[in-house]
């Protein structure tokens, strides 16, 4: 009998916006794992929105309610890009994912921060868009 073993960040792809945009023209799911706050100032179109964390008191908490919702609306052979607002929150998503049977999970790489710098996102000023990061390198 074959042992699984327990997946971690570095089995997780991770897929450039632009590769990411394309395989969703080709039928993959973007599941957007931000806040609903961060979700409700602007996402991508057909978005599913799954917080994989909350903002508390204490700081960022991982949603122990992550899987359930995922699995009410993805079946866990489909194809699915997993952002967040610039990549590290989805990573742990994609993370807890792969170790919960979903075959087929890629990390959009930037997040959806990348999406909107890429033009993505429509005609709207990217600071009318984003969400700042700390983590994230601010554009001179």
């Amino acid at each position: 009998m074959e042992e699984t073993k327990t997946k971690t960040v570095e089995n997780v792809e991770t897929v450039d916006v632009y590769t990411a945009k394309g395989l969703l023209s080709t039928g993959h799911r973007y599941l957007d794992v931000r806040t609903n706050e961060e979700f409700a100032k602007s996402h991508a179109e057909e978005a599913l929105n799954i917080p994989y964390m909350f903002k508390t008191d204490q700081g960022r908490v991982i949603n122990p309610d992550f899987l359930p919702p995922v699995a009410s609306v993805c079946k866990k052979d489909e194809h699915l890009i997993v952002a967040c607002n610039s990549g590290g929150r989805a990573s742990r998503a994609c993370v807890d994912l792969l170790n919960a049977g979903y075959e087929h999970v890629a990390n959009m790489g930037g997040g959806y921060s990348a999406w909107v710098d890429a033009g993505f996102a429509g005609d709207k000023p990217p600071e009318d868009l984003k969400i700042a990061c700390k983590f994230r390198a601010k554009d001179n």
